[in-house]
């Protein structure tokens, strides 16, 4: 999701030198079997949450993020949703290597991939691969783990109901942190909301879909070859119009991408009311970890909702 600034060098550089990098570099070795010197590393454009570098050696070249140490949770959830993405045989995701702590850091190693903008046919095959992605579903909604929506902890306690699970694992969760923060007026809509939307179900039952779960245009891109590659995933099962709904909020999707998906798997109509509902969870939690005019957003959208359901 679109964080609040970008890290610049400095940051970064400050950052490498409490950075325990002969122990990424032995874990790395490791992991693939081979010794692995770093002989060059340099930071990456990141955001707020984590710093971001690549790093060479003998040939090999690795992309690394970097946080405290009691983030770790945040990367084994990133490594681990990585690999759940990848077994739908669909998109390419960045390979997840390795995970861990490094004295004061934790860190996650993956696959480093060239990446440029997705535009033309890319966005073409984006639209058809996230289709099949969605297509891979299970029983339950929810996932084996909880993980994060940015820098927000995100539970994903299975339940049998999605009506069930965005109550109270999504659009409640959200309005419980908001709460004290931003004024009685936006709990008061939510509460009406999460007594209404319900009614968007009634004639809609989703089926539990592998779901990025964070899918804004930041985190999708193209590889040297073209192909569609998405990253820095917030992994759950889910409806997969929520997913739909997140691509529209921050813009960066061609109508080549919509068009695409719709004929592999038609879209329903009533997703124009409920897009905006899910992405009320998204204005939520950037109002939550950011500020500034995203709650003025999220009321807005659940006013918007609330009428649409007439309540």
């Amino acid at each position: 999701m679109p964080e609040a600034g970008t890290l610049g060098v400095p940051e970064a550089f400050r950052a490498s030198s409490m950075t325990d990098w002969n122990h990424i570099a032995e874990l790395i070795g490791a992991t693939t079997d081979r010794d692995f010197e770093i002989s060059d590393r340099n930071p990456r454009g990141g955001g707020s949450i984590n710093s971001a570098w690549q790093v060479d050696g003998g040939g090999e070249r690795y992309f690394v993020k970097l946080n405290d140490a009691d983030r770790i949770d945040m990367f084994e959830a990133e490594g681990e949703g990585l690999t759940e993405l990848a077994s739908a045989g669909t998109i390419r995701v960045p390979k997840p290597l390795c995970w861990g702590l490094a004295g004061a850091e934790s860190f996650i190693v993956m696959e480093y991939l060239p990446l440029s903008a997705a535009s033309g046919d890319t966005q073409t095959r984006l639209g058809e691969q996230l289709a099949a992605t969605h297509r891979v579903g299970r029983e339950r909604f929810g996932w084996h783990r909880d993980n994060t929506i940015g820098s927000t902890h995100q539970p994903n306690t299975e339940e049998s109901s999605w009506v069930t699970f965005w109550g109270k694992h999504r659009l409640g969760y959200q309005l419980e942190l908001a709460k004290g923060r931003f004024g009685n007026g936006l709990q008061r809509t939510g509460e009406r909301l999460l007594h209404a939307y319900p009614a968007l179900f009634s004639d809609y039952q989703p089926t539990p879909s592998l779901l990025h779960g964070d899918l804004w245009g930041g985190n999708a891109s193209a590889d040297n070859d073209g192909n569609p590659v998405i990253f820095d995933p917030a992994t759950y099962y889910g409806d997969r119009e929520a997913d739909l709904a997140m691509t529209e909020l921050f813009g960066g999707f061609s109508r080549s991408f919509y068009d695409a998906y719709d004929a592999t798997w038609p879209i329903d109509p009533g997703y124009r009311t409920r897009k905006v509902l899910y992405n009320v969870y998204h204005l939520l939690n950037h109002a939550n970890m950011f500020g500034g005019g995203y709650a003025n957003q999220a009321q807005h959208g659940m006013e918007q909702v609330l009428a649409e359901i007439g309540a």
